[in-house]
């Protein structure tokens, strides 16, 4: 959660107050008094504007009577009795149908006296704004922001050369934005040079994207412009002019000008709020400066000082940030309140003069490559709120000097790699604190940082969010949090924590947005009387709580209770009492029965993960359609139960389905034709079930976006669908172990998924596939395995020569077959293979020689064939040496086997004669040479180091210095050691 304090608060404030104070000169100008009781002629235009308006919730009720100036929304002149103000925005408490629709009528001309003209925040249903607008000469404020017009902005406005106040912020119809007839040029806004401020955010303007500075350039007193997500894509190096000294908030995040900050940005004088979010800046921040001069120069002239709100955040700037916060400390008195420099690629150190901002109160640097520590200066920001620090590389301790900043709301720390001991005298004095998140990388091998609080301290605050991550916060359940009754959310993963969860905690009487305890060793049962807030999240996944499954608050979406002992049955009215479930995931426990068949009632369920356990009957009627909507399931794993039966029909209801898992349960009849339905499919695994007939073709024409298809350990018969070839995505194909015939498809080199490194999606599932001679389960790279798998079938004809197209084939399992003919003799194209069994079969002829350059092959099984000739040799091959590699072929010869190859048995050398004698002569030489440069060698070495210590003073202090602080060091490090030892050990 992220506190959002007012960054251009005081500025707007001037200005509306400038606006404002106009009115008042306006209305007691020295014209004659009257009665605020309107001219007739704008009482009749207003009746009529009332009339064109659609008033669903009759807001206009009070227009009635014959004294329009106490109609709602309209304000007269108290001097004159005109019609100066007319405020038709509606509110929030007004609603939806509190909205106005319907027509603007041209009797708004006949308020001749009109300064003031707000219809924001209204429905016109995608009208165009009327271009009679254009001719209320008087206007000096018009907001017509979100309500809902379209097409562009009337070129007319341009008329209005008195006014001050334009919003049109997004004016249009969002269905229309990117049509043509959307597209806005500024070619009228010149006429516009009384104009102090100016929101054009959302406005399609991609056709002034060329000129737009300089246009804004001819409004001498423009003081506010936002220009946010306008569709500009250049953004000038320099300026036209300089007309634009009054500029003090300038907003143009959101336009994508993928540059670099121009110079002229940090030249605006007066410049208070700059927002450069989201625009795909690159380069360094100093870019903006050509030198060091330039920035101390551009302090000294009040530029950068003056900056309250400086937002740079979601570019990709890089270098470091030290220069830039050094002269910005240096101010006399720096205004800087607001810094956002998160979501970039910026690093380097934070620098201690950060403490010197002593006006800051939000500091955003998340999401970027800082390193070391959080300065210790950080504890004289007494006036700082937010602190976001997250997902840096930074390290060392968190400083003490933290718990000073008593203003402090919101902390965010985390995913960084931070050491040492927090205590309650990093958080004592911060009474105002609301979100506190700590954490470090989990990919760290050990938790470096120790969360080591008292039980007996009571916190000065009342947090609602708090996350404690990757750090050691046990051995016990935290005992401070027993008086933080206004959590909503509470994270306490990976800590350490054992035991049970104590009572108090159960009655604190939470209602939480997130409960996350999840990678603990936790233990007891859970009870159903936790409340929960709506589309609450529940992990309490890989700990060891037992009993039954709790059944929690109807308001739950998401249930993870993966990893633990729970035991008994799925309760039978789960669907009934968390009727909200969007995710559940039950999966390795200790869970038995049959699955309930009230879970087909949870028709907002997108996961249903229940595997590894001990389910058994029948897959039920699940996934019937509800009043003809169709299930919303996602992701289905029953996989590793003993379940039985056939495949429910309704499964083919399951529109949406992209990953089914039924592996290794006891499933029978025919490959399920319901499946047909499931069109977005993108793994399907059947394996180690009773499946049986003929694996249809269909599954080649109706799942065009397979990824994987397991098949393994069934019952299939006849022969692989050709049609499997149109399959582009497909990257696991594994049909073994089952009784399948015919030959291999000589298509299946078509699979271009194997045959180039296209984009796939990056997904996470779990699955076994057999490489390297057994069976692995893959999670987190499994979308970068390529294999297929046809051994153990009774396929037969030769290994088809187009397999050797799939160049990023890892694994490629042909064994236990009755395959006939020679290897291809371009296998060596595969040059991604690291897995190649061909054994138990029939296969004949030379092993192909460009074998030898399968760099990555480590796995080779060509035994029980009848291949003949020399083994080929070289590069990878010399490292597999195996014999068994090649046992049963008795044609083959050569290394490593021991059947030697025609040639090999030279004659050798006789013993004795020239050639030797000249060996033993030449090698007692080499000897001698040794011997003599070793000799050599030593005495050099040794006399130029100790010779020079002897006649060198300085030296030898130096080197016996360092001796000295070797020792001194390894002493305290052992001693540390030592104490944290004890300290674990509570001796």
């Amino acid at each position: 959660m992220v506190y959002q304090f007012s960054n251009s608060g005081t500025n707007m404030a001037t200005t509306i107050a400038s606006v404002h104070l106009l009115f008042l000169v306006i209305m007691t100008s020295g014209l004659p008094f009257h009665k605020a009781t309107g001219i007739e002629t704008e009482k009749v235009a207003l009746l009529k504007l009332k009339q064109g308006l659609l008033d669903p919730s009759n807001r206009l009720s009070s227009w009635v009577g014959d004294h329009c100036c106490k109609w709602r929304g309209v304000v007269c002149s108290n001097r004159t009795g005109h019609v100066i103000k007319l405020n038709l925005r509606s509110l929030e408490d007004d609603g939806i149908d509190g909205k106005f629709g319907g027509e603007i009528s041209h009797s708004l001309l006949d308020l001749k006296y009109l300064n003031f003209l707000d219809l924001s925040m209204n429905n016109f249903e995608g009208t165009k704004i009327p271009k009679f607008i254009g001719s209320l000469e008087r206007l000096r404020y018009l907001n017509l922001s979100a309500a809902n017009f379209s097409g562009r902005i009337p070129p007319q406005l341009g008329n209005l050369s008195r006014l001050i106040y334009l919003d049109v912020k997004e004016y249009f119809d969002l269905n229309a934005y990117c049509d043509e007839s959307s597209q806005n040029d500024l070619q009228w806004i010149s006429g516009l040079y009384s104009l102090r401020h100016l929101n054009l955010e959302g406005a399609n303007l991609s056709r002034a994207s060329a000129y737009w500075l300089q246009a804004l350039s001819m409004l001498p007193s423009l003081s506010e412009l936002h220009l946010s997500s306008c569709g500009l894509s250049l953004l000038p190096p320099s300026l036209p002019s300089s007309n634009l000294t009054s500029l003090s908030v300038l907003v143009l995040s959101n336009n994508g000008f993928n540059s670099t900050i121009p110079q002229w940005l940090f030249q605006l004088r007066n410049l208070v709020h700059l927002d450069l979010s989201f625009d795909k800046l690159g380069g360094s921040i100093l870019d903006a400066f050509p030198n060091r001069t330039s920035l101390e120069k551009l302090k000294k002239m009040g530029s950068l000082c003056k900056l309250k709100t400086l937002i740079l955040s979601e570019n990709d700037l890089n270098g470091e940030i030290t220069e830039l916060i050094d002269v910005l400390s240096r101010c006399n008195n720096s205004s800087l309140e607001h810094l956002n420099l998160g979501f970039n690629k910026l690093g380097g150190f934070l620098p201690n003069s950060i403490g010197n901002l002593y006006n800051l109160q939000s500091l955003l640097l998340w999401e970027n490559s800082f390193v070391g520590s959080i300065p210790i200066s950080v504890g004289n920001l007494s006036n700082l709120k937010e602190l976001y620090l997250s997902n840096n590389q930074m390290s060392g301790t968190i400083p003490e000097t933290l718990g000073q900043l008593n203003e402090l709301v919101a902390v965010d720390v985390s995913e960084n790699s931070w050491e040492g001991v927090l205590t309650e005298s990093h958080l004592s004095n911060l009474k105002n604190l609301k979100d506190l998140a700590i954490s470090n990388n989990p990919l760290l091998p050990n938790q470096t940082l120790v969360i080591n609080i008292s039980s007996e301290w009571i916190p000065p605050f009342k947090l609602k969010y708090l996350e404690l991550r990757s750090c050691q916060v046990g051995p016990k359940f935290p005992a401070w949090l027993r008086n933080q009754n206004e959590l909503n959310t509470l994270i306490l993963r990976n800590t350490r924590i054992s035991g049970t969860i104590p009572d108090w905690f159960w009655k604190l009487d939470l209602e939480l947005d997130e409960l996350d305890l999840g990678s603990n060793q936790l233990s007891g049962t859970i009870p159903n009387s936790l409340k929960f807030s709506s589309q609450s999240s529940v992990y309490l996944n890989r700990n060891n709580f037992s009993g039954s499954l709790p059944l929690l608050s109807s308001n739950v979406s998401s249930l993870n209770l993966r990893i633990n002992s729970f035991s008994g049955p799925i309760p039978w009215d789960i669907g009934e009492r968390m009727p909200m479930l969007m995710e559940l995931d039950l999966s390795q426990n200790f869970l038995t029965g049959t699955l309930p068949v009230s879970i087909g009632n949870l028709y907002g369920l997108m996961t249903l993960y229940v595997s590894n356990n001990y389910l058994s009957g029948e897959i039920p009627e699940l996934w019937e359609l509800w009043d003809g909507v169709p299930n919303l399931l996602v992701h289905v794993d029953l996989s590793n139960n003993n379940l039985s039966g056939e495949l429910p029909t309704s499964v083919g209801s399951l529109t949406h389905l992209t990953f089914l898992f039924l592996s290794n349960n006891h499933l029978s009849g025919e490959f399920p034709s319901a499946l047909q339905n499931c069109t977005i499919l993108r793994i399907l695994d059947l394996g180690g079930n009773r499946f049986s007939g003929n694996i249809p073709a269909w599954v080649g024409q109706t799942m065009p976006s397979l990824w994987i298809l397991r098949l393994r350990t069934n019952l299939f018969n006849g022969s692989i669908p050709s049609q499997l070839c149109s399959l582009s995505s497909l990257h696991i194909v594994d049909l073994a172990q089952n009784n399948l015939s015919g030959s291999i498809p000589s298509c299946l080199g078509n699979l271009s998924a194997m045959a180039s490194e296209i984009e796939i999606f990056r997904f996470e599932s779990t699955l076994m596939v057999l490489t390297k001679g057994r069976e692995d389960s893959y999670r987190n790279i499994l979308y970068l395995v390529n294999s297929i798998d046809l051994s153990n079938n009774a396929l037969s004809g030769g290994v088809p020569e187009g397999l050797t197209n799939l160049s990023f084939l890892g694994t490629l399992n042909l064994s236990i077959n009755h395959l006939t003919g020679k290897i291809p003799d371009k296998i060596g194209s595969l040059q991604r293979l690291e897995t190649l069994d061909l054994s138990r079969n029939q296969l004949s002829g030379p092993i192909p020689a460009g074998m030898a350059s399968l760099t990555f092959l480590n796995h080779l099984n060509l035994s029980h064939n009848n291949l003949s000739g020399r083994i080929p040799t070289g590069n990878q091959l010399q490292a597999l040496d195996d014999p068994s590699i090649y046992r049963d072929n008795p044609a083959l010869c050569g290394r490593p086997i021991t059947a030697k190859c025609p040639g090999d048995d030279e004659t050798p050398n006789r013993p004795g004669g020239d050639d030797q004698d000249e060996d033993e002569d030449g090698a007692e030489v080499e000897m001698k040479w040794f011997y003599m440069s070793m000799g050599t060698g030593f005495v050099v070495g040794f006399w130029g180091v100790c010779g020079t210590l002897l006649i060198k003073e300085s030296w030898r202090h130096a080197y016996f210095r360092l001796v000295y602080d070797i020792k001194e060091w390894l002493l305290l490090v052992i001693q540390l050691t030592l104490a944290r030892l004890q300290r674990k050990l509570n001796l």
